[in-house]
């Protein structure tokens, strides 16, 4: 499974997620602040298997 570390533009929490998580923040916003996201807010970190 791929992992991000999300990182908030706008209050700076960091967060890793897998890709559900990531899905949901793009759509709802950060889930510290509610801020509004883009995918350049996640750095992909890792691929294991399922």
């Amino acid at each position: 499974m791929t992992t991000y570390e999300f990182t908030c533009p706008d209050c700076g929490q960091e967060i890793e997620v897998n890709e559900p998580m990531r899905e949901a923040t793009l759509t709802h916003g950060c889930p510290v602040c509610s801020s509004e996201v883009t995918s350049t807010d996640f750095t992909r970190q890792t691929t294991t298997p399922e």
